[in-house]
């Protein structure tokens, strides 16, 4: 996030902010962060309130993204401002950490006038911190209220605290072999404007320097050094047998593929016969079996008539 600095001269660049120490996304005048961070297991919920309101926008990534109030900042909608954005941990289930915020922010009557009511729009989006302790301990209405109330201006907590509470990265070779994430925050001036981040790493992969060290990530079996993922993945591609060279585990697709070279290999006379049904192909049966007509070549699709139950 961003926002001019009266105070600042115009024209700067980014050699001036060379010798400036770290800031926080609460340098950005306007803003308050709370953090609640649950006391019985790895997990809880971060709040950025602006209960005048903000110009908000977003950009969903990933596979299965977890996320509420998202859709109405899509520049076609009407809304253009927000009154605060909740990170939380806690998957799907931690959404409900944002009604609490709702509820502190109409109780102090900030929100966007529809008709007789104010209504505050609050986008959130969730990590996945199940893997930890009880997983049926998870971000709460209660839990949103309480990060509303330790919400301020000053400095802002990092690491496993709020939303990065559970937060793990190097999670490819499973979350045994994963270490923590948490959360951070950083912000720069740039001429008249200051640059503002809050992040929570929950990432598979790794946390990189600026010269590409691996910071935290997948660690070896013992759990006594880092694997590095990138170099493992691209050790694993150029083995060419999907084993993992650090672990010994061969994987399904290398065991598939031995058998397909030894079936090259095997004169066909000398193969073990097969019966008419196994070597038909498999969208054959399954035509038959959901009463589709059958292909009239072995590269048609099977298409169900029209009434006719897939």
């Amino acid at each position: 996030m961003s926002s001019p600095d009266p105070g600042a001269r115009a024209g700067g660049s980014l050699t001036d902010v060379a010798g400036l120490k770290a800031g926080g996304l609460t340098d950005v005048p306007g803003l308050k962060v709370g953090h609640y961070t649950d006391p019985r297991r790895p997990t809880g919920c971060t709040v950025v309130l602006c209960e005048e309101g903000a110009v908000c926008g977003v950009d969903v990534r990933g596979g299965a993204p977890g996320t509420r109030e998202t859709d109405l900042l899509r520049s076609e909608n009407t809304v253009e401002h927000v009154h605060a954005v909740l990170l939380t941990g806690g998957s799907a289930f931690g959404l409900a950490a944002a009604t609490g915020v709702v509820q502190w922010l109409e109780e102090r009557g900030h929100g966007l006038q529809v008709g007789p009511a104010k209504v505050p729009l609050v986008p959130s989006a969730v990590l996945f911190d199940l893997w930890v302790g009880d997983h049926r301990i998870r971000p709460d209405a209660e839990a949103g209220r309480a990060a509303c109330e330790a919400a301020t201006t000053g400095p802002v907590a990092e690491g496993n605290v709020g939303a990065g509470a559970g937060a793990a990265v190097g999670k490819l070779f499973g979350i045994r072999r994963a270490m923590k994430g948490g959360i951070g925050t950083a912000s720069v001036r740039l001429g008249g404007f200051t640059v503002a981040a809050l992040v929570a790493v929950n990432a598979v992969g790794d946390v990189l320097g600026e010269n590409g060290q691996v910071l935290a990530g997948a660690r070896d079996e013992e759990g006594l050094r880092m694997v590095g993922t990138t170099a493992a993945v691209r050790a694993v591609a150029r083995s060419g047998n999907g084993s993992d060279p650090r672990s010994g585990a061969a994987s399904a697709s290398s065991s598939w593929r031995s058998r397909s070279n030894a079936n090259r290999r095997t004169p066909r006379s000398e193969r073990p016969a097969r019966s008419k049904s196994a070597r038909r192909p498999s969208s054959v049966r399954l035509c038959r079996s959901a009463r589709m007509a059958r292909p009239s070549s072995r590269s048609s699709r099977c298409i169900p008539s029209v009434g006719t139950p897939a």
